[in-house]
């Protein structure tokens, strides 16, 4: 019986040191805002910062600006996914130029064709945009919705 005993404890220990070593602690974690929301200087933009749980949460997809000309239409391109709308109807997407940052930035769009919008004015070709997480974006960014 007590060498039962013995052979739990040293595993419930075993198991609590492995376990330990694995990111921060719990506190850590908590203590970490999930985002952080900075001004733009000289603009009425904000930067978003995402916690790397949030935007684990958020599951942000990007893909990169390309260009493809057809037919006469702007060859500036971007999955229209990456759009959205503010509510004068004016568009924008989300780059991410960095880690876990991202920004709003204004767009003019030629036209739509299929799933992709070509753009006559946007992010250089090769940004990232945001196609998935978009709207959450925006919420946390207007407060609207309640997201920050």
């Amino acid at each position: 019986m007590r060498r039962e005993r013995i052979l739990l404890l040293v595993g419930v220990a075993l198991v609590g040191l492995m376990t330990g070593g694995c990111g921060g602690t719990p506190a850590d974690a908590a203590n970490e805002p999930a985002v952080t929301v900075e001004a733009i200087e000289g603009t009425d933009l904000k930067r978003i910062i995402l916690s790397e749980a949030a935007a684990r949460r958020l599951g942000v997809e990007t893909a990169p600006v390309s260009e493809e000309p057809v037919d006469g239409a702007s060859p500036l391109v971007v999955p229209y996914s990456a759009v959205i709308y503010d509510a004068q109807g004016g568009p924008w997407v989300y780059v991410n130029p960095d880690g876990r940052a991202f920004e709003r930035h204004a767009i003019v769009v030629d036209r739509i064709i299929g799933d992709r919008a070509h753009l006559v004015e946007g992010p250089s070709i090769g940004a990232l945009v945001v196609t998935v997480g978009v709207a959450e974006l925006w919420g946390v960014e207007t407060g609207v919705g309640g997201g920050h």
